[in-house]
């Protein structure tokens, strides 16, 4: 079939022209009347096709229902056949890609004209976050008695952001350190909030709804209750992105190291940014966009979502420390989204803890990842692999920072309770 946006004629009518006209010659040279009945129906439709012959060209075009689904949810894929006065059935087969999903599966759809525009919808869903270059494939049609075909004529590809769908988290522990202004997290200091310091005696500039009237009848004395303040937290994502095992099934499948990490970070950074804290992200890998600075709100979640999205696994650049240039304010809590797997993710990790910040590593290695089960070489090395991952697991314990085990919800609550009781206790100065 060629290719273009002209009207050609179809095999099927070339096929009934020239069986007409063969059986009508053989038929007066034979004096055959039964050939002449079997070129007559043959005859009406190659005439009836050159009849209807189209004369407007329709001009395609596409577009998706939406730019950006989180995986596993749809979209559509709309084409639109404009000026197809001509055409009687339009057809499209969409390019399959691997991590999407089409309805029906073999991706092709078709539709009857009933005016001067014909639609064709393909619904489609991403099965696995990222950035994908969809929509593309070919459309095509004919016109009435099939007699001339238009196409098939090549779709532009679309892109279309998967963001990671957050796996489930909550977490009922506070931050450590929290240093904002208006937020959940108890601080240090007394303050407007809702938990509870003490009770003390009535001072001027206290507010009469803060007076403990069942103690002040007791004493003889006015009293007030005292509270702490409340603040928010700052918390910056680490993703090592840098090394990649397991095979990914998608959404509803398998998670890969990198599957693992990249959901996790944007649960964690939709928890606490719906609470109000603000959440930085700094991947480290082969990624363009790398770096997302502090933030609060609504809108800062759906950047670190789309930032998530653009990560590809790589090998790390990031081993200039120097370079790095986090720049976050002292009380930030860290967390570390890696499977532990190379030296710069470890290098970047006690680095922070060097500077007096709260580093807690999240262990996104999955118990059920398998490698080289069939090959015993390939077995063997990552026997020796994960060895090498307990050592550097052991140089990061070593060093004061926690390592949790990514489960889902829960998972932070034990560590920063820890960390909490770790920033009351009093210290020995030099």
């Amino acid at each position: 079939m060629l290719s273009g946006n002209v009207w050609q004629p179809t095999t099927a009518l070339v096929r009934a022209a020239l069986a007409s006209v063969t059986f009508a010659v053989v038929a007066v040279v034979t004096g055959r009347a039964d050939l002449l009945v079997l070129a007559v129906p043959l005859l009406v439709h190659a005439v009836a096709a050159v009849v209807r012959r189209p004369g407007a060209v329709p001009v395609a075009s596409s577009r998706l229902g939406t730019t950006s689904v989180r995986e596993g949810e749809g979209t559509t894929l709309h084409v639109l056949l404009a000026g197809a006065e001509d055409l009687e059935n339009a057809l499209l087969a969409l390019t399959p890609h691997r991590w999407l999903a089409t309805l029906p599966p073999h991706g092709v759809v078709a539709a009857t004209s009933e005016g001067s525009d014909v639609a064709l919808e393909l619904p489609l869903a991403p099965l696995r976050w990222g950035r994908r270059r969809i929509g593309d494939g070919v459309v095509a049609g004919t016109s009435p008695w099939a007699g001339y075909r238009w196409g098939p004529v090549p779709l532009p590809a679309h892109t279309l952001t998967a963001l990671p769908q957050p796996a489930p988290y909550d977490s009922r522990a506070t931050s450590p350190h929290p240093i904002g202004l208006v937020g959940t997290h108890p601080a240090r200091r007394r303050g407007d909030g809702s938990e509870l310091e003490s009770i003390r005696p009535f001072q001027p500039g206290d507010r009469l709804r803060r007076v403990q009237w069942r103690v002040s009848l007791r004493t003889g004395e006015l009293h007030v209750t005292s509270t702490v303040a409340e603040e928010d937290a700052s918390v910056l994502l680490l993703l090592d992105s840098g090394v990649e095992l397991g095979a990914s099934g998608g959404v509803h499948g398998e998670s890969s190291t990198l599957d693992v990490a990249v959901r996790a970070a944007g649960a964690v950074a939709e928890h606490y940014l719906v609470r109000g804290d603000r959440v930085g992200l700094r991947v480290l890998g082969s990624t363009g966009r790398n770096v997302l600075p502090t933030a609060a709100g609504r809108r800062h979640l759906r950047r670190v979502l789309d930032t998530l999205a653009g990560v590809v696994p790589g090998e790390n650049r990031d081993l200039d420390l120097d370079r790095m240039r986090f720049r976050v304010p002292a009380g930030t809590i860290v967390l570390v989204f890696s499977p532990m797997l190379s030296q710069a993710a470890v290098v970047a990790t006690t680095t922070l803890a060097s500077r007096g910040l709260d580093v807690v590593v999240v262990d996104c290695l999955p118990d059920d990842v398998r490698l080289g089960q069939d090959d015993a070489r390939t077995a063997l090395a990552w026997r020796m692999r994960r060895l090498e991952r307990e050592a550097l697991l052991a140089r990061v314990r070593r060093a004061g920072i926690p390592v949790v085990q990514w489960r889902g919800r829960g998972t932070l609550d034990e560590v920063l309770r820890r960390l909490s009781r770790r920033s009351t206790a009093p210290s020995v100065a030099r």
